[in-house]
This record gives C-alpha cells, sequence and structure tokens, in this order.
C-alpha cells in the first residue's frame, strides 16, 4: 500500500501562496497516484514570541483552506488549539491535527473525537511512543473512530530535537496509520533569535528513515521561498524539491 502525504505551507500566508503550493500537489498527486492531504494552519498558537505571525485566523483562514478544497479537490489538513475551534475546523477539512504540546489536553482530544473527523495526534516532544497509548483511548473513548499519530522527534537538551525512530514501531501498536514529520523534527526550537530554527538538508533523510522503520504517511510542510516565510522558514522545503523527494520515498 501507498503511503499518505501531508503537506503544504506551516501558516496561511496568502490565496497566492496556497494557490501555489494546490497546483503543485495536484500534479504530485496525479503523477505519482498518491494521496496527499493539504496542510495550512489558520493559527499558530504556539509562536515563540508575542510578535511572530500567527496567521489569519478561524474564520478567514478556513474560509480559505475550503477555497483551496472547491478549486483543487485536495483533502484537507489544520490543527486545532483550542476545543472551541473543532466543530468549526470539523465543517471544513478532513483531518483535525492536536499539536504536540497539546496531545494529552483531555478537552482538546474530546472536541475533536466528537467532530467525526480523523484526528492526527502529534507526539509531544517530551513523550515516548509507547505513552500515546492515552491519547488514542481519550479520542476512542470520546467517540473518535480514525486516529493517526505523528513523531516529530524529542526534546535534546536546549533548543534541539533529537528522532528515536523506534517511536514508529512502538506507536503502531495503537494505531495502523504512523506519519513521521519530517520537517518539524529537523527544527532547532527557539534558537533563531526569538523564533525556531531548524535544518531542512536533513529532511529527505529523516523520511527514508521513517521509511525503513515503517511509518505509513509523510507530513512536509512545504513553501515556494522558505526563506521568505512567515513561520518555521528554515525547516521547510522549498516546493521545487518536493518531487524529488516523494520520488525516493516511492
Amino acid at each position: 500500500m501507498k503511503p499518505i502525504f501531508i503537506a503544504g505551507p506551516c501558516v496561511i500566508e496568502s490565496a497566492d501562496v496556497l494557490d501555489e503550493v494546490a497546483k503543485e500537489l495536484v500534479r504530485l498527486q496525479e503523477k505519482y497516484n498518491v494521496e496527499i492531504y493539504f496542510k495550512s494552519s489558520f493559527d499558530k498558537a504556539n509562536r515563540t514570541s508575542i510578535h511572530s505571525y500567527r496567521g489569519p485566523g478561524l474564520e478567514k483562514g478556513l474560509q480559505m483552506m475550503d477555497d483551496v478544497r472547491s478549486k483543487y479537490g485536495l483533502k484537507l489538513l489544520t490543527d486545532i488549539h483550542e476545543s472551541i475551534q473543532a466543530e468549526a475546523a470539523g465543517q471544513v477539512v478532513d483531518v483535525l491535527q492536536i499539536p504536540a504540546f497539546l496531545c494529552r489536553q483531555t478537552d482538546l482530544l474530546v472536541a475533536a473525537a466528537r467532530t467525526g473527523k480523523v484526528v492526527n495526534i502529534k507526539k509531544a516532544q517530551f513523550l515516548s511512543g509507547a505513552d500515546m497509548q492515552y491519547p488514542v483511548e481519550k479520542v476512542h473513548e470520546a467517540g473518535g473512530t480514525e486516529v493517526w499519530l505523528t513523531e516529530r522527534g524529542n526534546i535534546y537538551g536546549y533548543n534541539n530535537l533529537v528522532v528515536d525512530f523506534r517511536n514508529i514501531p512502538d506507536m503502531k501498536a495503537y494505531t495502523p496509520q504512523v506519519i513521521m514529520d519530517c520537517t518539524h523534527s529537523v527544527q532547532r526550537p527557539g534558537a533563531a533569535g526569538g523564533k525556531t530554527g531548524g535544518n531542512r538538508e536533513f529532511v529527505p533523510a529523516m523520511a527514508l528513515a521513517a521509511k525503513a522503520f515503517g511509518a505509513t504517511g509523510y507530513f512536509f510542510e512545504i513553501h515556494p521561498d522558505p526563506e521568505q516565510a512567515l513561520s518555521d522558514g528554515p525547516n521547510m522545503l522549498y516546493l521545487k524539491d518536493f518531487d524529488q523527494v516523494i520520488s525516493s520515498l516511492l
């Protein structure tokens, strides 16, 4: 079975950026006959600095995501940070994502589960793969039927992450769909003077290593010009390079 792919810009910046990325994802979906979920965030509530760009907000952001579906037919994924956002987001997207720092927040997990949508829980930087049994149980017991788990690295001292790829098979004990977040795993949290740094040159290798450990899907933040991106630029892939990364994984 072919893996799924989740890809898109970190945060919604403009309709032009969304259109450029979506057009390329449609081309790659057809070229490789794979399922690609378009990902972007309407609000990045966990930026390092209060002065950092967060996004257009819930109402405008969801409308822009809905426009992507209408124009390009792509399935959609976005993250929620508060339980009050779940119902509105669930009316627009196919997958609700729970951010890593919030993966133990019971009310957030329950609200996501009650929408009936797929819930993708990112493993916290401070938890093991085995610890993710309990967030999965919360979603199932709240009525959620499909749960994905996503590996994104663990805190390794200050301003650094390391990936223990054993977490992938460990998490497959709780759900068949385990995703590798290949771009957030190369972040350097808070290491760029009030914002997060990163090492995008390691992204393709992260993906291939995850494949060796049995990942069933891959998450990539991509952008036409990451150097000018308003969030997570240092760890995002260039849009032009995404074709080769998919090819290497297939």
